[in-house]
């Protein structure tokens, strides 16, 4: 065999997902939003669901999400993609419904429609991804930066005295009632990728069994509003972002 066998179409092994159409990325080199695009695809084709699945895009870096899984999808306002999904999966219980959202959306505007969709155990499934950053506006200040962590908004680092603490939003989820699995992953890895697209099944799957709420959180790099390139950004996550944020499940039922 030659190299021209090899290179050849039916001998790749690596794909883009069927669902991924083609149209170019905006976001940032290094950014972790196309690993986990991808894995929403994988997942959703895995599970034969790519005509009843219903996306929620947020306001904030993946506001275009519609541009690149080839699914059905609605917009929402800032902050709002839990209240909008809410109402979708009640009218078409049926569909697989998820909101992909920012820590800014999630957990800042949005913090009043998380937490009680979420504790009313709304069939859906909430993919949070957590930066510590606005990466969209300019890197301000987030509820998630960590204490020190310097932004456009806190150039000096964040002083708890002064911005408070960072907020640990899926520790608060997983108390509530209604939420059936709240679990927080990370795509830095080949074997953080392979663990997080299991979840993201399981998530969706517990949406389509009426279990109540999944929330899927990434803690994620931001190579661009960190000011950092995306090898050294993914090291500094690895060292400080896990402290605050640790790998793992917090409520799996």
């Amino acid at each position: 065999m030659n190299i021209t066998d090899i290179i050849k179409p039916e001998n790749l092994v690596y794909e883009k997902p069927a669902l991924m159409n083609d149209n170019y990325m905006h976001y940032c080199p290094g950014c972790s939003h196309g690993v986990v695009h991808k894995l929403v695809a994988e997942v959703i084709e895995e599970m034969g669901m790519d005509e009843k699945t219903i996306g929620v895009a947020p306001v904030g870096c993946a506001v275009f999400a519609y541009n690149y899984l080839d699914i059905d999808w609605q917009e929402a306002a800032h902050g709002r993609a839990p209240a909008l999904a809410t109402a979708i999966k009640r009218l078409n219980p049926d569909k697989m419904v998820f909101t992909y959202q920012g820590d800014g959306d999630l957990a800042a505007i949005g913090t009043a429609e998380t937490i009680h969709a979420c504790n009313r155990g709304e069939n859906i499934v909430i993919i949070f991804i957590n930066n510590a950053i606005y990466g969209m506006t300019g890197g301000q200040m987030a509820p998630t930066t960590l204490e020190s962590m310097k932004t456009s908004t806190c150039p000096m680092g964040r002083n708890t005295e002064l911005n408070g603490y960072p907020l640990k939003i899926s520790n608060l989820l997983a108390q509530l009632e209604g939420t059936c699995l709240v679990t927080r992953q990370s795509t830095h890895t080949a074997p953080a990728i392979k663990k997080a697209k299991k979840m993201l099944k399981l998530a969706f799957e517990n949406s389509m069994a009426g279990k109540g709420t999944s929330v899927v959180e990434f803690v994620s790099s931001c190579n661009s509003g960190w000011k950092m390139s995306p090898d050294a950004a993914n090291k500094w996550m690895a060292e400080h972002m896990f402290a605050m944020y640790p790998l793992g499940d917090l409520k799996n039922l």
